[in-house]
Formats: C-alpha cells, structure tokens, sequence
C-alpha cells in the first residue's frame, strides 16, 4: 500500500480496539489514525494521544462524515456486540454487527479505500465443528447471533473482496487477554476477570466449568497478528476474511493453576451460567495452518509467559490505585 495512511479504528474504546489504536498510532502517526466509539468514553490513552470522535456505526451518514473529513483510505471495523451481550439483546447484536459491517463496505468501495479490516471470531463455529485443531475450512453452525453475525459477516467481505475487487481482511479472533482494558460481555471473559480478582482478592468465582478448555490469545499476540495481515502482500494472500490464528488452548483449572504458581493463597470456584452452553460449541483448539503459509504468522506468548506479564502489569497497577 502506498501513500500516507489515513485510518480510522471503529470500536476504539473496546478490549482490542483501544490497543491497536494506540500501536497503529506508534506505527503511522497519532494524527493519521481517528479512534471511534460509540458511548464508552476514552481512556486518556487513547484520548490525548490522538484524535477521538463519536460514531454509531449503524448511521452511515455518521461515518461518511468523518471519512470524508479526515480522508480516511483504510478502516479497521472492531465496532461489535460480542457474544454474551448479543443473547442478552440479538436485535442490537444484528443491527451493529451486520448493519455497522454493511455501511463500512459500501463506504469504502465508493471512497475507493486502499484496505478494510474485518475481524470475525471463533464463535463462527459451532457444535458440529471438529473439538480438536478446528480447520479453517468447516462446518460453521454456530449457536450464537453473535457467531451468526459474524459468519455472515465473513461471507459479506469475502464477496466485496471478489465482487468488487477490494482488499477486505479478517482475522478469526480466539479469546483475548488483555491487562489493559476490562472485557466487553463475551464468553471467554473469565479468562481476564480471573487476574483482576486475583490481584485484588484472591479468589474468583469461574462462569464456566473447570474443564473448559477454548482458545485464547494474549493482547500482544493478538496486536501483532492483526497489523501483520493487514500488512502483508495482497498476493499472498489465498483467504480474505477467515483466518485461523492459534495462540494457546488451557482450561480453566490450569490457567487457575498458573495463577496460583504465582499467588498460592488464590482460590478459584467454578459456577456455571448461561455462558457455559456457549463455550461448550466452540472448539478447543485452532489449525491456523493458511494463516502461517500465507502471512508468516507465529505467536509469541504461551500460558506461563502470559500469566507472568497479566500479573506483573495488573498488580503494579493495583499498588498504584489503578484498578
């Protein structure tokens, strides 16, 4: 991609988005990169650092507004109701997730933009989806609206990719880790709460079964995967907006386990909620095979690296007064 870089990053105060925003400015420059949100205000972070603005991504003119002002050529779409939030309300779920999607698409083929990134997510699988090594290639029955939204949502940028000639990227994102920013209702966000808990009290009461076993990935992994694709080669690229990406695949017990290596006296219980219906359809493990052939992808933190960084970050923040 040549020229200057002018993004915009919709959902720009959410766990991933608030963090990529702030990399992509490292990366191009604080004001070629115009950080979204909707109704959460910003992390100073992310507001003094850059520029910030408010868009309901389900109002195109909204959009059309700021890409034009800004001379946006490259979006990255994590605008998103995520799993658990989407079963709470699937009619919301269904107008942000494919309606925010459709409006992106159609302005960025008609602002003839360079570069679109799509992320989807393991909830695109489903109960008849191999358990182990899930390809990336299979049956896709998910359980969800949320899972549904972003199948379709795969589906919708791989035909602007093919009907219209655009560079539409995605990314199916495992669980993410993050000592940043709080989750934002999916199903995998026991796996963050659990380290807030345990630097402040020491125990924690677990939403799903102790031998739940999904994927995850740690925030810089998933930092890293994400500019990686959008900055690879276009012809390199087979897929478009369904990529496998593996970081690592523990349950809930050994990631309590971890925790405990570190802070003995934690207590970790387990309470199964509505939650756990959800997790038991998603597989346990990713084959991201494409994903490595086609743009070199290789993770960099494992179980005992995350759990060592979760821990240092959040308990100098702790000390601080910061959580």
């Amino acid at each position: 991609m040549s020229g200057t870089r002018r993004v915009l990053v919709t959902g720009a105060v959410g766990q991933i988005g608030s963090e990529l925003t702030l990399a992509l400015r490292e990366r191009y420059g604080a004001q070629n990169v115009i950080a979204a949100g909707h109704r959460t205000d910003p992390s100073s972070a992310l507001r003094d650092s850059g520029p910030f603005t408010r868009i309901d991504v389900t109002d195109r003119e909204q959009i059309e507004q700021v890409v034009t002002r800004h001379k946006i050529n490259t979006i990255y779409h994590m605008a998103a109701i995520l799993s658990a939030v989407g079963e709470e309300n699937p009619q919301l779920a269904w107008n942000v997730n494919m309606g925010g999607l459709y409006n992106i698409l159609e302005l960025a083929k008609e602002h003839k933009m360079a570069r679109i990134f799509v992320p989807s997510s393991i909830a695109v699988f489903g109960p008849e989806t191999p358990r182990d090594c899930a390809p990336q290639e299979t049956v896709l029955h998910p359980t969800t609206i949320y899972g549904v939204s972003k199948v379709a949502g795969e589906l919708l940028g791989d035909y602007y990719a093919h009907r219209f000639s655009m560079d539409v990227r995605g990314l199916r994102y495992p669980g993410i880790i993050s000592s940043e920013t709080p989750p934002g209702g999916g199903t995998t966000d026991y796996a963050v709460e659990i380290f807030y808990e345990a630097i402040k009290h020491r125990r924690y009461t677990c939403f799903v079964r102790e031998d739940t076993v999904l994927p995850m990935m740690y925030m810089p992994d998933c930092i890293k995967a994400t500019i990686d694709l959008m900055e690879s080669d276009l012809y390199c690229l087979k897929h478009h907006c369904n990529f496998n990406v593996a970081g690592m695949s523990f349950s809930a017990g050994e990631l309590a386990a971890e925790i405990k290596k570190h802070l003995p006296e934690f207590i970790c219980d387990y309470r199964p909620d509505f939650r756990q219906e959800i997790a038991d359809s998603w597989p346990k493990s990713l084959d991201d095979r494409p994903a490595r052939e086609e743009w070199g992808w290789k993770r960099e933190y494992d179980l005992a690296a995350m759990t060592i960084d979760m821990l240092q970050k959040l308990g100098k923040r702790y000390a601080e007064g910061d959580l």
